[in-house]
C-alpha cells in the first residue's frame, strides 16, 4: 500500500508523465521534508531545482522536456525544434530542450534553452503529457531562425497529418512583417501539392 503523500504525488504527477514541482507537491500536503525521505527511498528522484520524477512510474520519452518545462515554470512551453519534434515533424532531433516564456526568467541549466517571448493562448497546447508551443509556432519559429529546411520539411508532414493547412499559415503569418518570407518556406509549392 503506497503512503498517502506517494498516493497524492501520483495524483499530481499523472498528467505531467510522472514529473511534478516542489510547489505542487505542497499543495498535495507533502512537505519538503517527506520529498527527502522518498528521495532517500528511492520513490521519487530529483531531476533539477524544484523538479521531481516518480521512479515507478513509466519513463516518458519526452521527460526531459516536461521537466524543463516545469523547472521554467508557468506560462511556459517547448518550442522550436524541440515541439517539432514532441509533435514527430520532420527531422528534428534537437541536442537542447528549447522552451518559451513570456514572462521574465532568470535561470540557466545545462541542455535547456530559454526563450523569452509573447505566447498567446492559442499558441500553447499539451501534446502527450508535454506543454507545448502550437504546431504553426514551432515550424514559424524554426523558420524564422533556427533551420529553414527543417521548417519546410516539417510543415510539409504538418500539412500531410492534417494538423495544419495552408490556409491556417497563412492566416497565422498575416501579420507578421516577415510573412512573405515564412511563407515561402512554410507553404507547400504547386509542385508538392500536385505531388500529393
Amino acid at each position: 500500500m503506497q503512503p498517502r503523500g506517494l498516493g497524492r504525488l501520483y495524483d499530481q504527477a499523472e498528467s505531467q508523465g510522472g514529473y511534478f514541482t516542489t510547489r505542487e507537491a505542497a499543495d498535495a500536503g507533502v512537505s519538503t521534508r517527506l520529498l527527502t525521505h522518498y528521495v532517500a527511498a528511492g520513490d521519487i528522484e530529483r531531476i533539477a531545482h524544484g523538479v521531481y520524477r516518480l521512479t515507478r512510474f513509466p519513463a516518458h520519452r519526452f521527460g526531459d522536456a516536461i521537466a524543463a518545462t516545469l523547472w521554467v515554470g508557468e506560462g511556459s512551453a517547448v518550442s522550436h525544434d524541440s515541439a517539432l519534434a514532441v509533435y514527430g515533424l520532420g527531422p528534428a532531433m534537437p541536442v537542447v530542450v528549447h522552451v518559451t516564456v513570456s514572462r521574465p526568467f532568470r535561470g540557466s541549466r545545462a541542455g535547456v534553452v530559454v526563450h523569452r517571448a509573447p505566447l498567446g493562448p492559442d499558441e500553447m497546447t499539451v501534446w502527450d503529457d508535454v506543454p507545448v508551443v502550437s504546431a504553426l509556432r514551432a515550424l514559424t519559429d524554426v523558420a524564422a531562425g533556427i533551420d529553414p529546411a527543417l521548417a519546410a520539411e516539417a510543415s510539409r508532414d504538418a500539412i500531410q497529418r492534417g494538423l495544419i493547412t495552408p490556409t491556417t499559415i497563412t492566416t497565422y503569418l498575416n501579420e507578421r512583417p516577415d510573412a512573405e518570407h515564412l511563407a515561402a518556406i512554410l507553404l507547400p509549392t504547386d509542385d508538392e501539392t500536385i505531388a500529393r
